[in-house]
């Protein structure tokens, strides 16, 4: 029982330093002015690399099957797509919108969850995402000229929900740095394949990050990203994806303060920004208190 609890603690603290990290990509996003496509484009190719090079180094490198590939190559798109709306979101709102919006994650995966592992709703999770949810349509209400970039925070969420559950299979089959692995040159196939008709609607005036931005880069490829993912993986073999969600919520509350602190963002959200917030600041306590 000890063992247990102590390696229940141990995820807890790795999702709760992952979920931090989450928090500081949409700082990233903003200060790196790259259209949304091409950054997650080069934060999958880099990231990707230094994990095959940690694999190979410590002769962990596995190759696998074609049909694996393609099962795993599709939840890359998943989270291909859920980046890729996520610095939508950050482009077309800012910041705090769009970390708030993942908040919504939590009620998808309480409606998503149960229909991939065909059991019953669990309806305290559901309400409690519903909560989360409310929390986000107070923000949509009061901030009408942020509605794209809520939209796309939605969207957002709904691939950030998706992509543990489907993680949560494979992790019984694969090491959490090979799926990360093989989800990352998924999801990067995936954007090679659809960027060039993306880019005709969405332009972009640069396509290399300048000697500048390749710090920023760095910071979300190797501390953001590889460290965070394999974070996130090891504390889902302990944890569901319905607590890895709702624990996401908690993203908001790191982006939101960082973004008032280095954006000085607070100057330009509505009082009813912050009532938003203690909703689904009080869905996260509640599902604690559970």
């Amino acid at each position: 029982m000890t063992t247990i609890f102590a390696e229940m603690k141990k995820a807890f603290v790795q999702l709760h330093l992952a979920v931090f990290l989450a928090g500081f990509t949409a700082i990233l996003g903003k200060l790196l002015p790259l259209n949304e496509g091409l950054l997650v484009w080069y934060r999958l190719f880099f990231s990707g690399l230094i994990i095959m090079g940690i694999l190979w180094y410590r002769n962990a490198l596995v190759r696998i099957r074609l049909i694996d590939f393609i099962r795993i190559g599709a939840v890359g798109m998943v989270l291909a797509f859920h980046w890729v709306t996520f610095y939508a979101s950050v482009k077309y709102a800012n910041a705090s919108v769009a970390v708030v919006c993942i908040s919504a994650a939590g009620f998808f995966s309480a409606l998503l969850e149960p229909l991939f592992f065909r059991k019953s709703i669990v309806w305290p999770e559901l309400m409690l995402g519903a909560l989360a949810v409310a929390g986000i349509y107070i923000i949509f209400d009061f901030h009408p000229h942020m509605k794209t970039g809520i939209l796309f925070g939605m969207l957002s969420a709904l691939g950030s929900a998706t992509f543990p559950i489907l993680n949560k299979r494979l992790l019984d089959r694969f090491s959490p740095r090979v799926l990360t692995m093989y989800e990352f040159f998924g999801g990067l196939l995936f954007l090679t394949a659809t960027l060039p008709v993306y880019l005709i609607f969405f332009p972009e005036g640069h396509m290399l990050p300048t000697l500048y931005d390749w710090l920023w880069m760095g910071i979300l490829v190797v501390l953001c990203t590889v460290w965070a993912f394999d974070l996130q993986l090891h504390a889902l073999k302990r944890i569901s994806a319905f607590t890895s969600n709702l624990t996401y919520n908690l993203e908001p509350l790191y982006g939101v303060l960082l973004a008032f602190v280095i954006f000085k963002e607070h100057q330009m959200l509505h009082p009813h920004f912050y009532f938003g917030i203690g909703l689904i600041v009080l869905a996260i306590l509640l599902q604690m208190w559970r």
